[in-house]
């Protein structure tokens, strides 16, 4: 008689990871718990823990510790339409969520090196008041360089999406509105609070200023829109 064939940690992180991939488990869906997956591959639930873990070094799924396994990957067709019908304010409350807290970790890990680079970008900036285009490129590199200087490579794919996202026409087109030699002007001296505090190694100025930065882009954006 047959014996039934084991399967370990490898072979059911494979069939879930199969799952996943088909779209037959998708985007922030709940996975089975440990139990329930255990009985379903007849293994035990360590073996289930293992492939789990397995998924979540992969970025695949993200584990809450009291609530369970929750699918984390989006196939690019999906993060592609997120990125396309993204809202100008939508980014911008994004960035509120985000950006202050890279400034708090900037301070702690940023080297000479990097505020060197930091200050190139921003002397190119000081120079671009009459091109919004060229301005808004460097004010990108400036911001996506603070996300490289914290080290977290989740937070720089995530600035990395919000880049993406100001590539569109829409945002483009607000650019066009929103971006005078005026308003260059307040974001240029804003820029240089901001890297100043990070100098300085004060962040909670940092992050402060960095919402107020941020509070000035929203509200002309606020104005662009209803004009």
């Amino acid at each position: 008689m047959n014996q039934p064939i084991k399967i370990g940690a490898a072979e059911v992180a494979s069939l879930l990871r199969r799952d996943i991939l088909d779209g037959a488990r998708s985007f922030k869906d709940r996975l089975p718990s440990e139990r329930d997956l255990a009985a379903t591959h007849g293994v035990a639930r360590g073996t289930v823990r293992e492939a789990l873990n397995r998924l979540a070094d992969d970025g695949l799924i993200e584990i809450k510790r009291g609530s369970g396994a929750y699918v984390s990957y989006q196939d690019e067709v999906a993060a592609n339409s997120v990125v396309a019908n993204a809202r100008p304010l939508e980014l911008i409350d994004a960035r509120f969520a985000l950006e202050p807290h890279i400034c708090r970790l900037a301070v702690l890990h940023a080297r000479p090196s990097d505020l060197d680079h930091a200050e190139a970008i921003l002397s190119k900036m000081e120079q671009d008041v009459e091109n919004h285009t060229q301005f808004a490129e460097n004010d990108k590199a400036f911001h996506s360089l603070l996300a490289e200087i914290t080290g977290n490579s989740l937070l720089i794919w995530i600035m990395a999406q919000i880049n993406t996202v100001r590539g569109e026409d829409q945002w483009a087109q607000m650019r066009q509105i929103t971006l005078d030699p005026q308003m260059i002007a307040t974001y240029n001296l804003q820029h240089r609070q901001i890297l100043n505090a990070i100098k300085t190694r004060e962040a909670e100025r940092a992050a402060v200023l960095m919402k107020e930065h941020l509070e000035s882009a929203r509200t002309s954006l606020t104005r662009a829109i209803a004009t």
